[in-house]
């Protein structure tokens, strides 16, 4: 690939995988370890991922199970949960917390499908901002020497990235839908 499209392809990669790590903390009924992902605890004065001061675990299908390693973050822990936007209330017997998730509302799946949806077209038109970026930048090539066939095929070549990036993005955003959707 041309080192001229590289960039723009490196850029709408990044743009899906960072809706892929958004869908993943998006909650479909199960329990998902992601959920904790962005939660950091005060440890020792440093914000600390959850995943780096206990053991998560998922003992079934609608709990996450977390095990500090010391029991004196139980509390920060729970603090962290607390003050998140998981919408769950931890519990603990003073060695683990456990985080029960409800099951899902028909109405509630439908809103978690919408914000699926609405993430998918703000991804689809950060994409699209990267291809007119793109696009304006071959454009100044022209002043630069370079043959108008070069500038045309380069610009094809975004379009062939582009419409590739949007189909995986509506490709993931169904995957998810249907996640969610499925009782």
């Amino acid at each position: 690939m041309d080192e001229r499209l590289e960039i723009y392809n490196n850029k709408m990669k990044k743009t899906y995988e960072h809706l892929d790590g958004d869908y993943q903390g998006i909650r479909a009924g199960r329990a998902n370890p992601h959920v904790l992902d962005k939660l950091r605890v005060d440890y020792y004065g440093t914000p600390t991922p959850i995943q780096q001061v206990g053991n998560v675990t998922v003992p079934d299908a609608r709990m996450i199970q977390i095990a500090p390693w010391e029991k004196s973050l139980i509390k920060a822990i729970e603090k962290a949960i607390m003050a998140s936007d998981i919408g769950i209330t931890p519990s603990n017997d003073g060695s683990v917390i456990r985080l029960t998730f409800p099951e899902l509302t028909e109405e509630r799946r439908k809103d978690l499908v919408k914000d699926v949806k609405k993430k998918a077209e703000e991804s689809k038109v950060a994409i699209r901002n990267i291809r007119r970026d793109g696009n304006d930048a071959f454009k100044k090539l022209a002043k630069a020497e370079v043959s108008e066939d070069e500038i045309k095929e380069l610009t094809d070549e975004l379009q062939k990235l582009t419409d590739k990036y949007i189909k995986d993005v509506d490709k993931l955003m169904e995957e998810k839908s249907k996640e969610i959707l499925t009782v």
